[in-house]
Formats: structure tokens, sequence, C-alpha cells
């Protein structure tokens, strides 16, 4: 059986939590399982690193958030984010060299891997490259004499050699893909969290460790604000079939199996719910009613690569119709900036921004042949006097934005009448 485990930043945060990495891995091993491991940096490195990116290149400045590892903006330069990924990709290279070194002195045969000694091809997008194609050989070769293969995670080469990073969570994505490449019979997603919970356990202490969900559910959560896997790994997964096992790196109880839809599935009409408190709301009002001004509204977020998510328009009326629709709260102001004094359908409408709002989401295959889930969520918030700003919905998923102040009663609401939750 072919093993792919990844683990996370907070896993191989110490020396000791490494040693205890390499001793999980050896007793992989010893179940005669061939083993490929992809892990993070130590916990605090990478942000570490883009800080001292950001105090070099624009001294005073706090570091930025953004859509990726960025130095800040005023002073972002192609040639900053080249040298940036070159920077930001040696933590989890640090990674992976101490797990091997621990796993040799422990005994075991391992040896670390970065780069372009991965054959992880991925475009010229530095911070945010999409991966186009592995070439396994070294990798094979290694496990074929017996190795423990360490792979640094989050990080690939681009046609010209130069190192690129897959952004935020990236680590994720290079162990679907490695699984994905070498047709691995599972992909561990080790952490420090025991499972996918119906909810943040840190907000509704009653939330439940689900112990099966589908590629599609999971998806859905991850895009909705559940954090335990990035959303690129869950595509990823999906489209190549590789089960996923999300479970904790600190003792050997058992998880959560991400898998392909099963038909005992659909028996259950909410499995999870999901809060994102990341959003922010643009309002143009007095838009022109006709043909094309819309398409102007999202082809200029296009191209300033924001990520639009909730849309309302409004029904026509004298001509004009209003647009309302939801950005990750980073990109607001950037995205009314440029909004902002637009002339469409030869007027200019008004705008408004509002970043006090949070969207919950409610995710299950049940939805599809059960009916009333959106009455039922509906009446749950009108219960507690939640107005909702926006909707959403999917086959499998309802959205609702609601002002800030009532997310999390909202959450526990929601959760709470599904009856998601273990007694207290």
């Amino acid at each position: 059986m072919l093993v792919v485990q990844k683990y996370g930043g907070s896993s191989v945060a110490t020396l000791e939590r490494i040693r205890h990495c390499a001793a999980r891995c050896l007793a992989t091993a010893a179940q005669g399982h061939r083993l490929v491991v992809v892990v993070s940096a130590m916990a605090g490195e990478t942000n570490r690193l883009i800080a001292l990116a950001n105090a070099l290149v624009q001294p005073g400045d706090a570091p930025q958030a953004s859509r990726g590892p960025y130095v800040a903006p005023a002073k972002r330069t192609p040639e900053h984010e080249r040298e940036l990924d070159q920077l930001v990709a040696t933590g989890e290279g640090q990674s992976a060299a101490l797990l091997a070194m621990a796993i040799q002195d422990a005994g075991g045969r391992a040896l670390s891997l970065v780069g372009a000694q991965l054959g992880l091809l991925t475009d010229r997008s530095h911070g945010r490259a999409r991966i186009l194609g592995i070439d396994a050989a070294r990798m094979q070769r290694e496990l074929d004499d017996g190795a423990i293969v360490v792979c640094a995670g989050f990080q690939g080469t681009d046609d010209r050699g130069d190192v690129t990073t897959l952004g935020r969570g990236g680590s994720d994505t290079s162990a679907v893909a490695l699984a994905a490449a070498l047709r691995a019979d599972v992909c561990e997603i080790l952490t420090d969290v025991d499972g996918v919970y119906t909810t943040d356990p840190r907000v509704v202490p009653t939330a439940r460790k689900i112990d099966r969900l589908s590629f599609e559910e999971m998806l859905e959560l991850a895009g909705q604000g559940a954090k335990v896997l990035q959303i690129r790994s869950v595509e990823l997964a999906m489209r190549h079939g590789v089960c996923l096992h999300v479970r904790t790196s600190f003792d050997d109880r058992p998880g959560t199996m991400i898998v392909p839809e099963e038909p005992q599935m659909e028996s259950v009409q909410v499995s999870g719910v999901a809060l994102e408190r990341n959003e922010g709301k643009i309002t143009l009002t007095g838009v022109p009613d006709v043909p094309g001004v819309v398409a102007t509204i999202f082809r200029i977020m296009a191209e300033l690569g924001i990520v639009v998510d909730m849309i309302i328009q409004n029904t026509g009326a004298g001509g004009r119709t209003d647009v309302t629709f939801t950005v990750p709260e980073a990109e607001l102001d950037r995205a009314a900036a440029a909004l902002a004094g637009q002339t469409m359908g030869g007027e200019v409408p008004s705008l408004s921004t509002d970043r006090e709002i949070c969207k919950i989401s409610i995710v299950g295959l049940g939805m599809r042949t059960h009916a009333g889930v959106a009455a039922k969520a509906f009446a749950l918030l009108a219960a507690e006097s939640i107005n909702v700003q926006m909707v959403s919905t999917s086959e499998i998923k309802i959205s609702v934005v609601v002002h800030e102040r009532y997310g999390e009663l909202a959450l526990r609401v929601l959760h709470d009448g599904f009856g998601l939750g273990v007694a207290p």
C-alpha cells in the first residue's frame, strides 16, 4: 500500500514534534506501507520570512495580508515576487530536511526533496502558482529502494527552473497532487485537529466529528469558511479520485474520510455548517438596466483577480437596478476603488460598502432529496430575529449573509436546529 502523509506546521513546530512525526512515519513503514511525506514549514516560519521581506522592502510597515505571501503592495514588483518565493520556500525545505534526519537518527531510511527535485512543474504565477504536471520518476526510484521520501510542500518550479509557491495552504495541494501522480491508496492530512467537525467546535462546543464526507460536501465546506483543508486540495482530490483522511498527528485515532459520494450520504439532510467572517459587501445603486452593464462590473473584478462570491441583482424599475455582491474583506477597498466613479451605460452609479457582515452556510448531500431545508433554515433564523441580507444556493448548499454581530448566534442556531451536535 502506498501512503502519502502530510504534516502541517503545528505538527513540526518543534524538534520534539518532528521526532514524534518521525516515529509515526517509521510505524507506518513498519506496517509494510511505502511512504511519501509532505511537510509544511514550522509553525510561524512563513510569517517570519514574509515579515523580514516586508521590513526590508518597505521599512516601518507592518506585514500586509493579500492573496499570497507578498511584500507590501506599494513596493511589489515581479522581481520581488520571484525572490519572495525563493525565500519562503526555504521554510518547508528546513522541515523536510529535519524530518528526514530524525527518521535516519531513529534507524530508518529517508531523504528529503525540495523544489526541482520533486518534479512538480507549475506555471510562472509566483505566490499563487498552479500545478501543470508532476514527473514522479525520482520519487518512484527512491520508494523502490526502500526509502521514506520526505517532500517540501507548498512549492514547485516553473519552466525556467525558478522556484514557485502554491499560496497559503499549498502543502495540502502538494500532498494531493503527489498522491495523484503516484496513484497512492490514501492521502492522510495530519494536523492539530482530529477530523472535520459539523462546525467549528471553538464556537459550538457540541460540534461532532464527522466520520465520512463526500468530496462535494468537503469542497463546499472548505469554500464557505471551514479551514481544515485548502479548497484547491479538495478540488484536486475530487478530480483524481484521491481518498483523503483528515486526522490528528498527535495520536492514532481515526479521523474523517473524504471519499466519492456514497448512496447512504443522501439520507442526511445537513452534514455541516460553516462561518466565513472575512467578507465584504459592495452595493451599486442606480445601475442602468441595460445589457452589458453587469458584465462590465464583473469584468473589472476579473481583471483585478478579485474573486466574487454572492451576487444579487434586483428587478429593474424605471430603467435602473441595484447590484450587490460580496468579495473577500481584504479585497474590499481595492474592488470599491476600481468601481467608484465608473461610467456604466452612460450613468455613474452610487457605490456603498459594508465590511460588517459574515456568511453562514449549511451543506449536505441530503438537500437534493429532502424538501423544506431552506424553509427550516430561514424559520430558525427568524425565531432569533436575525435578518438575512443575501441568499445563495446550490444543490447541496444554502448560504446567507447576516450582520457580523449575529454570525456566531446564527451558526449555533442552524447547527443545533438541524440536530448536528452531540448531547452536552
